[in-house]
């Protein structure tokens, strides 16, 4: 395979709005657009396979395999818009390939009519696991961040740089002449931070005025809670605990 390739099916598309959600802090960007598509019944119709993805192959349930890609899916938004949604299940491994393959999206969606982006991902919070995440966000105009700021959205309050797609496509988006926003879920370094994931949807559910239940969403964010205040009691016991005599205080 030379160079990065997009395999679709033409697809009829009304105004399409895109939101990218790949591996990234707390895969909360993949955990959204997967909720979203299962919630909406999206439709795949665009594979990205590209040799920036590492070298590996995904073994199927029918024992049958395929290469790791991105996959693009549709769905028609009350006829106001389409909905389209980028999920995969790596992003590219050098800087070279993120800057092929992120514009290479951003292209593609233009080429579809599309004239603005989402992206979504993790804000780091540090290990302090977060029970109320904020949405943190960067955008390309001035329109886009009063539009988010009043569905809740902050600006201006974080700092540093963003990795990978979640930070490229937004970019290359005003390169191309289309609007482009990254929105960041405040995230503990958990591996899947659904409390992040819910505040993101919250966030998404009234700017796209989409219909998407948030039961499934609702039962990770309690199990994680769950596991959280286990490790957190486990670790009071342990240092507080009558068999650390070290830590035993007396009142004289």
């Amino acid at each position: 395979m030379k160079g990065t390739k997009i395999y679709y099916k033409k697809t009829r598309m009304r105004n399409p709005v895109l939101i990218v959600g790949l591996p990234g802090i707390g895969n909360v960007g993949s955990l959204v657009c997967e909720h979203i598509r299962d919630s909406i019944h999206a439709r795949r119709f665009a594979t990205l396979n590209s040799p920036h993805f590492l070298h590996q192959t995904v073994m199927l349930k029918n024992g049958g395999m395929r290469l790791i890609n991105n996959r693009f899916y549709y769905k028609d938004n009350k006829g106001k818009n389409t909905i389209v949604i980028l999920l995969g299940d790596t992003q590219a491994g050098t800087p070279e390939g993120q800057y092929e393959v992120n514009e290479k999206i951003v292209k593609f969606f233009k080429s579809l009519g599309g004239k603005k982006i989402y992206t979504i991902g993790g804000y780091s919070a540090g290990h302090q696991f977060v029970h109320n995440p904020r949405v943190f966000g960067v955008a390309t105009s001035k329109n886009m961040r009063k539009e988010l700021a009043a569905r809740g959205v902050v600006f201006g309050k974080a700092a540093g740089t963003i990795w990978g797609s979640a930070g490229l496509i937004p970019a290359f988006a005003r390169k191309n002449g289309l609007e482009g926003a990254c929105l960041m879920g405040e995230t503990a370094m958990l591996e899947i931070d659904a409390n992040a994931a819910k505040a993101v949807l919250d966030v998404l559910k009234k700017l796209l005025g989409i219909d998407i239940s948030l039961d499934n969403i609702d039962k990770i964010k309690k199990e994680t809670e769950r596991l959280i205040k286990e490790v957190e009691d486990a670790a009071k016991a342990q240092e507080y605990g009558p068999q650390n005599k070290e830590n035993l205080t007396y009142i004289r």
